[in-house]
């Protein structure tokens, strides 16, 4: 019984992280055990998540099995980007170059700020009435 090659990364986003594998398939992409378009339900995150497929021409060549953690539905989608962006380069490390001009490989930093004491939220303060 011969094991197919799989292929690992991990994705962040926000408060979302993404464990993503990679196998030889038809495009299938399943992600917490439902099809991408059942979880996500939004054709924008669905291309989204399929970008880095677009950027090394491998579109329908791997099928997707990503679990995802925390956050919401669209930090989700983008750790599931990232974490497939780098299991690509498990695949072939020429694929770096496209991915990296496109700003796949990079993990955004932008996280939801701490609310501070004495402040409704982060930055807001309370409501002031002088009488």
């Amino acid at each position: 019984m011969e094991q197919t090659a799989r292929f690992y990364g991990t994705g962040h986003r926000k408060n979302a992280t993404a464990r993503v594998w990679l196998a030889p398939g038809e495009g299938n992409v399943t992600i917490n055990g439902r099809t991408m378009a059942e979880y996500v339900g939004r054709k924008a995150l669905e291309l989204l998540i399929m970008q880095p497929f677009e950027a090394v021409d491998s579109m329908g060549k791997f099928d997707v099995i990503a679990k995802c953690k925390g956050g919401g539905i669209s930090g989700q989608a983008g750790a599931v980007r990232h974490g497939i962006s780098k299991a690509l380069l498990e695949v072939a490390d020429d694929m770096r170059t496209p991915l990296r001009r496109q700003g796949f490989l990079t993990r955004d930093p932008r996280v939801k700020e701490r609310k501070k004491y004495g402040r409704k939220r982060a930055r807001r303060g309370f409501q002031f009435s002088k009488r």
